[in-house]
C-alpha cells in the first residue's frame, strides 16, 4: 500500500509539474537564469556626455542582480560604444542581435543612430524598447510595431516653449539653433506649430549645426545679429554649453530656452558657467537632482544611495543620471509583468499596455500610459528656470496644443 501511495503521489506531481513547466516561454536571450539586454551608447565622440546613460544603467542592473534579479533571473546588460555614429550603431546592433543574441534592445541613445537601425530591428522583430530619444517616430505602431520611446517628444517640448513665448514675451523675435537631424527639426516644428500663423514673422533667424562640428560660435553670432530677443538653444550638452557661453561673451541677452536633452547642470551649465546660465528656461518631466525641493524626497534619497554604491563616479547634479535610473525602473516594471513568458511578443505586449504606472523620479502627476495604438508613455512636461545653482519648476504640467 505504501508503494502504491508513493507511486500515486509521484504521478500527481508529474501531472502538476508538466503544466508548470509548460507555462515558461522563452525566446532567444532568455532562460531560467538570465535575461540578455542589448544597448548602444556614445561613450566616445561628440556626444560622449550621453555615455553616462549607459554607465548609470550598468550600475542599475548590477543593483537589480544583487537584489536577486527579476523573477529570479539575472540581467546580462551588454552595452557597446557607437560613438554617436549611425553606421557604427548599425554594426553594434547587428552584433547584439545576431552574435550576442539579446532578447531585446533597451535605451539606445540618439535620434539619428536609432533611425539607422529602426527598419532592421523591426524586420528582425526584436523589441526596441524605451529609446533614448524624443523623436515622435517611436510612436508609430503601424509601421514600427517593435519600437517604443519613453521620454516626451521633441515636438511637445518645442510646442510648450512656443506657447510660453506667445504668452510671456512682449513683441517676441525668435532665433533658433538646432542640430541638423530629425530631432532638431522636430523640436523646431513643435515651436512653430505653437506660434501658428505668426511663426513667419516671429522667427527671425535659424541656424543648424552638425554633430561633428567643432563649435557653434559662428551660428550664435549669426543669430545674435538678427536682433532676436528670444533664443531657442536646441543643442546637445556640448553645443548647448558653447552657445550659452558665446551668447554671453558677445553681450547677447535674449530670453533663452534650453532643450531638456541639453539641460544637464553637470554636462552643460557647469562648462558654460553657472553664473551666466542664470535665467535659462527648460522643460522637465523628472525631478531634477539639483532642485532643492526634492532634497528629502524618498525617490531622490533612494537614487542618491544608488549612485553612491553603484556609480560613485557619476554626478548627482546630472539630469541624465536621474533619467537613466527612471527609464531602467520602467523596464523592470515591464519584465516583472512579463513573468515567465519572456518572449519578444510578450515584452512588447507589456510595454504597450501600461496604465497609470508610477515610476520613481517622475514629476508628481506624471504616469506612464501606453496602448497598442499609442506608444508614447509620457505626454506632459513642466517649465523650469535656472537660478544660478539649480533648476526651479514653475507653472503647471503642460501637454502639446492640438
Amino acid at each position: 500500500m505504501r508503494h502504491q501511495v508513493a507511486r500515486l503521489a509521484f504521478a500527481v506531481l508529474l501531472v502538476f509539474a508538466v503544466p508548470a513547466a509548460a507555462q515558461k516561454k522563452y525566446d532567444v536571450g532568455a532562460s531560467d537564469t538570465e535575461i540578455k539586454i542589448g544597448n548602444t551608447n556614445p561613450y566616445s565622440g561628440p556626444a560622449s556626455p550621453y555615455g553616462t546613460v549607459g554607465k548609470t544603467q550598468s550600475g542599475f542592473f548590477r543593483m537589480i542582480n544583487d537584489q536577486g534579479g527579476i523573477n529570479g533571473r539575472k540581467i546580462n546588460f551588454i552595452t557597446l560604444d557607437d560613438g554617436y555614429s549611425p553606421p557604427k550603431t548599425v554594426e553594434m546592433v547587428r552584433r547584439l542581435i545576431e552574435s550576442d543574441q539579446v532578447l531585446l534592445l533597451f535605451s539606445n541613445v540618439g535620434t539619428a543612430t536609432n533611425v539607422a537601425i529602426n527598419k532592421y530591428v523591426n524586420s528582425k522583430k526584436v523589441p526596441h524598447v524605451f529609446v533614448s530619444s524624443g523623436f515622435s517616430k517611436w510612436n508609430d505602431p503601424k509601421n514600427f510595431p517593435w519600437t517604443i520611446g519613453w521620454w516626451p517628444s521633441y515636438f511637445l517640448e518645442g510646442n510648450i516653449f512656443g506657447r510660453y513665448v506667445l504668452e510671456s514675451v512682449p513683441n517676441p523675435r525668435v532665433a533658433l539653433l538646432y542640430q541638423n537631424d530629425d530631432a532638431g527639426k522636430e523640436f523646431i516644428a513643435g515651436l512653430k506649430h505653437a506660434l501658428g500663423d505668426k511663426a513667419k514673422s516671429i522667427v527671425v533667424s535659424e541656424a543648424s549645426y552638425e554633430s561633428t562640428d567643432p563649435t557653434v560660435d559662428s551660428q550664435v553670432i549669426q543669430l545674435a545679429g538678427s536682433g532676436a530677443n528670444v533664443f531657442l538653444n536646441g543643442g546637445t550638452p556640448k553645443y548647448a554649453a558653447q552657445a550659452i557661453r558665446r551668447a554671453h561673451d558677445i553681450g547677447w541677452k535674449p530670453v533663452q530656452f534650453l532643450s531638456s536633452t541639453g539641460s544637464s547642470v553637470k554636462s552643460a551649465l557647469e562648462p558654460a558657467g553657472l553664473d551666466i546660465s542664470k535665467g535659462l528656461i527648460t522643460a522637465q518631466y523628472l525631478k531634477d537632482p539639483t532642485d532643492p525641493q526634492w532634497a528629502n524626497d524618498p525617490d531622490m534619497i533612494a537614487w542618491r544611495a544608488f549612485m553612491d554604491k553603484y556609480y560613485p563616479d557619476g554626478s548627482k547634479a546630472d539630469y541624465l543620471n536621474a533619467y537613466s535610473y527612471a527609464v531602467a525602473m520602467s523596464l523592470v516594471h515591464v519584465l516583472k509583468r512579463a513573468g515567465d513568458d519572456l518572449t519578444r511578443d510578450n515584452i512588447m505586449r507589456q510595454a504597450t499596455s501600461m496604465k497609470d504606472v508610477q515610476i520613481p523620479l517622475l514629476l508628481p502627476g506624471i504616469r506612464l500610459n501606453t496602448s497598442p495604438t499609442d506608444y508614447a508613455p509620457i505626454k506632459q512636461m513642466q517649465l523650469a528656470k535656472f537660478d544660478g545653482k539649480a533648476w526651479q519648476l514653475f507653472g503647471t504640467l503642460l501637454t502639446a496644443a492640438p
